[in-house]
């Protein structure tokens, strides 16, 4: 019961708290919601889309992805799309993996069911277009992620289930991802944070991540808005399109590395 409590503070509690933040800093944010959870909590959710916010698949029971077979995964996305559908009448155009794990045949499958965005790759510092197999004309744009912008490497913890024991000071982390933000803003790159509302919706935490907004908006065009809008934009401007490769793994000593064609 304790452990499920630590995690319903994000719908029950955080979510209110963190709409009206967005709300008083008239912005615009992307939520990756698991299906269970929009089941369980369907009207924090709602208010989520009341908001003017967007909705992304993230899952159904947030469930381990790596390495699992096509169809174990075709099951989990269907399952999400259904639940977010039957609770808030969206379908997302959004994905983000679970833990950020994707399989090579992820994109494929997102391809398939209209996504118009993946957010679960570590490549990058900016959107970019990719197909969803090396021989497929089908493509998706990427919005790449970055663990040091993740909020749970930074204050995530409860006993015996995960974290490190330290949870950091929200002053600490304000310092370090508005170092990032300034980072991303002189590169012309993109500036994806990941706040979950259970972690980062904590009082301190909260006030932290408004400060950072503030920060963040201040800087002379930057554009602070849904992953949805970035991704649409990105879908105009990216003409080229990446292939991933995959990598034969050498058996040792053989040092040759060939890449993986795949069909």
């Amino acid at each position: 019961m304790s452990l499920m409590s630590h995690q319903s503070y994000g719908p029950r509690v955080a979510v209110p708290r963190l709409l009206r933040l967005l709300a008083r800093q008239d912005i615009r944010a992307t939520f990756f919601v698991p299906g269970f959870t929009a089941e369980c909590y369907p009207d924090a959710i709602r208010a989520i889309v009341d908001g003017g916010h967007e909705v992304g698949h993230h899952g159904y029971l947030h469930e381990p992805m790596q390495g699992i077979d096509a169809a174990t995964e075709a099951r989990y996305l269907d399952r999400g799309l259904d639940a977010l559908e039957r609770v808030i009448g969206v379908r997302p155009v959004g994905y983000r993996a679970p833990w950020w794990e994707t399989n090579w045949h992820t994109p494929g499958l997102l391809a398939q069911r209209g996504f118009l965005y993946d957010s679960s790759l570590l490549d990058g510092d900016k959107p970019y277009r990719f197909a969803v197999t090396p021989e497929s004309t089908q493509t998706l744009i990427e919005i790449p992620v970055d663990w040091a912008l993740d909020d749970w490497e930074q204050y995530a913890f409860y006993p015996g289930v995960t974290g490190s024991g330290v949870i950091e000071s929200p002053a600490k982390v304000l310092e370090m991802w508005t170092l990032e933000a300034e980072a991303h803003y002189l590169e012309g790159g993109c500036f994806v944070l990941t706040n979950h509302p259970f972690i980062s919706g904590r009082p301190s935490k909260a006030v932290a991540l408004e400060r950072l907004i503030e920060n963040v908006k201040a800087m002379d065009g930057m554009w602070v808005t849904t992953l949805a809008d970035i991704a649409a934009h990105a879908q105009r401007a990216c003409t080229e399109t990446f292939v991933h490769t995959r990598f034969e793994v050498p058996t040792f000593p053989d040092v040759d590395i060939r890449p993986i064609h795949l069909r």
